[in-house]
């Protein structure tokens, strides 16, 4: 590649705002002060096109700072990273874009490693949406907002995408993967630990989990039991590696696998290594099949 090459392919991301960046990095906005994200460097002030860090004492402007703040990658490194995951800033305004953490060793050795997400596909997001919330049911206004912080989205496929993520940051660490058209499956991104973490939704507050056998079965968990936090343990599951934590911190917790003879299995078999989690069966088969029952 030329200069003027890396010249041109620079300006393409350098504008695109240090709000997409931040969100498709995995930092939270802080609820009181929308200028405010919380990222593994510490607190950041946004300014428009600025940002400074209080506890590192340094800020910069642009896209390609930034990302050489964050990940103490070079600029060529961050213009990749950039042109890669996001594309050109008017394509990276969409709210509706996936975001992704760096796998590539080119940004460096302080970054941690991640798989390799589907690359979200805004061509297929509408078929996406239709699966979702005609096939499935899912309501709009529950969907929407997931649609819009990244955790659900459509792939180059049209196949469903549901972020999982890891941590206190939500660091996203896989993807339940589901297709939309005449022949239905599900997997995983490749690359993704199911014990690293989980697809979730719900409120932060609750101190009930829910805990079911798919993403869309976690939706639909939701919808009817809005007051729950619901985690998808993606697949039957009767011990994964981060349900330890979620106990030690106190919540309420209930097994909704499908009514099934794996799920009935696999939730006796979690109560009799977890005591104190209780069963929850679904209305019906499974949370989904509950919830077109109940429209």
């Amino acid at each position: 590649m030329t200069l003027r090459d890396f010249r041109r392919q620079a300006d393409a991301v350098r504008s695109i705002p240090l709000e997409t960046v931040l969100t498709h990095w995995g930092a939270q906005r802080d609820r009181r002060d929308r200028h405010q994200w919380r990222t593994e460097r510490g607190p950041l002030s946004v300014t428009g096109a600025k940002f400074f860090n209080w506890h590192g004492n340094e800020g910069g402007g642009g896209a390609i700072d930034l990302v050489m703040h964050l990940s103490g990658c070079d600029v060529h490194a961050a213009v990749g990273w950039l042109e890669q995951q996001l594309g050109s800033a008017p394509a990276a305004t969409s709210s509706t874009s996936a975001y992704s953490r760096p796998s590539s060793p080119r940004l460096g050795a302080h970054t941690k490693p991640c798989p390799h997400l589907p690359v979200a596909n805004l061509a297929h997001l509408e078929r996406v949406r239709h699966y979702l919330t005609k096939q499935r049911r899912l309501a709009a206004g529950v969907l929407e907002p997931l649609i819009e912080a990244g955790k659900v989205y459509a792939d180059r496929r049209a196949n469903a995408v549901f972020l999982m993520v890891a941590g206190k940051a939500n660091r996203p660490i896989g993807a339940e993967l589901r297709g939309t058209g005449q022949r239905i499956w599900r997997g995983l991104a490749p690359g993704t630990c199911k014990d690293a973490g989980y697809f979730w939704i719900g409120l932060p507050g609750s101190d009930e989990i829910v805990l079911c056998e798919s993403a869309i079965d976690a939706i639909s968990c939701f919808q009817l039991r809005p007051a729950s936090i619901c985690i998808s343990t993606a697949g039957v599951r009767p011990n994964p590696a981060w349900l330890h934590p979620l106990m030690a911190r106190g919540y309420d917790i209930y097994c909704g696998f499908d009514d099934d003879q794996p799920g009935n299995a696999a939730s006796r078999q979690m109560i009799r290594q977890h005591p104190t989690i209780k069963r929850l069966r679904p209305p019906a088969h499974d949370w989904n099949d509950a919830l077109k029952a109940s429209l």
